[in-house]
């Protein structure tokens, strides 16, 4: 029994309860998001019917907690469990929302516990972002203009890659800015500093509109497949001695303004994280003992 896709491979009529719940699911997201919860159920589904179990009707908490308990004799981490019912746990709790199902029987299913103190991924510090910067300028005028998005607006590659010239073509208050659609479709608008206004200008050239940053053999817009390659030619001809992605120049971004000083709700402004304690993941810094609030609260009641 397979998971069906928003595509409708078969009719409606011919669906099961599980299946109908799923389309009904999948068809909340889009893209990248669609991609993996579809990947999710295939492997939940996949699992129900080599123990016998329908993926919907009559499901319990028992069973959702060996599924969880098989993740993991399977070798996967605590991190990649959680994310792997993700789908799952949505897959039930729209099925009892829209009244397929009782009750929702992941509600007290029991997930690993992952401590997320801070970031898995290696930013680049403030001399290798420099250095990194100043490389991708010499490259082309396009690996300049990504870099620059990348690293100092802190964008995703795929809102990189998607940048158009008209995106960054207003002035409010005195600063011109960009207007980039984030994840989850949410728009957001964010000021360009001078030197990174530079270096888009470099790379529009004589064009008033269109997409910004082109490949620069072809001509035609990249994607974000473009955005890792071109990521990885920038690192290797500034030697930098280890796997260098888009998202470790927005890590370098956000950690590189934290270390400057920059208060954690301006730096979640410019990550554009809902939850400040995602941008908390960022911070280097939370075990410096030089700034640790102890030496603060004894110089305020020294006089005590």
């Amino acid at each position: 029994m397979s998971a069906p896709t928003t595509r409708l491979p078969f009719q409606p009529s011919s669906m099961s309860t599980a299946q109908l719940a799923a389309v009904s699911f999948l068809a909340r997201y889009a893209e990248r998001t669609h991609t993996l919860y579809a990947f999710q159920l295939r492997q939940w589904f996949a699992w129900c019917e080599a123990n016998a179990l329908d993926p919907l009707v009559g499901v319990q908490r028992a069973h959702v907690e060996l599924y969880i308990r098989s993740l993991g004799e399977r070798g996967l981490m605590d991190s990649c469990v959680v994310t792997m019912m993700h789908g799952v746990r949505g897959f039930f709790r729209f099925a009892h929302i829209d009244g397929l199902i009782p009750a929702d029987p992941d509600v007290y299913a029991r997930l690993p516990k992952v401590h997320r103190d801070e970031s898995r991924t290696q930013g680049l510090d403030r001399l290798e972002l420099i250095r990194f910067l100043q490389v991708a300028q010499t490259i082309t005028v396009h690996h300049g203009a990504l870099a620059y998005l990348l690293g100092i607006n802190a964008l995703r590659a795929s809102e990189a890659a998607a940048v158009r010239i008209e995106d960054y073509a207003d002035t409010l208050r005195g600063h011109r800015v960009l207007h980039v659609v984030g994840k989850g479709n949410k728009p957001a608008t964010m000021p360009i500093t001078v030197p990174v206004l530079r270096v888009l200008e470099a790379c529009r050239g004589e064009r008033t509109s269109g997409p910004l940053v082109l490949r620069p053999l072809t001509g035609k817009a990249i994607d974000r497949r473009d955005a890792y390659r071109m990521v990885a030619r920038i690192a290797k001809v500034a030697s930098i001695p280890r796997h260098v992605s888009p998202h470790s120049l927005r890590h370098a971004a956000i950690t590189d303004a934290l270390d400057a000083g920059v208060p954690l709700r301006d730096a979640q402004i410019l990550a554009r994280h809902a939850d400040p304690r995602t941008t908390e993941h960022y911070d280097r810094a939370r075990g410096n003992l030089d700034r640790h609030g102890v030496h603060f609260l004894t110089a305020y009641v020294a006089g005590v």
